[in-house]
């Protein structure tokens, strides 16, 4: 976990759209949040792998998980991490149902 993913995460989350479909209350959304980060590690990220993605807000995640030695990047958009300028092949990107699955 990065400072720039946590505060992405917390912007999503409080997104009308999301909270309108969540079950949970804000409360319970933002309690689940934080047992989320409380099991994260957080990385600190000393070199920047840029020019690599063709949107450049996702580059910080390439840039966490190198830094955090991932083996994979749970997504699902795909399609933003497909057609990268530089190569990691120890690094694999996935949907999340195709990591449950596996």
């Amino acid at each position: 976990m990065g400072n720039a993913l946590f505060c992405e995460y917390e912007s999503v989350i409080a997104r009308p759209e999301i909270l309108s479909r969540c079950p949970l209350s804000a409360d319970e959304i933002t309690e689940l949040l934080a047992a989320f980060l409380g099991v994260c590690e957080w990385v600190q990220i000393y070199y920047a792998w840029r020019p690599n993605l063709r949107d450049e807000q996702d580059n910080h995640v390439v840039e966490l998980a190198i830094a955090g030695n991932a083996a994979t990047i749970v997504t699902n958009n795909l399609k933003d991490f497909q057609r990268s300028e530089l190569s990691f092949p120890q690094l694999a990107i996935q949907r999340p149902e195709d990591l449950i699955r596996s």
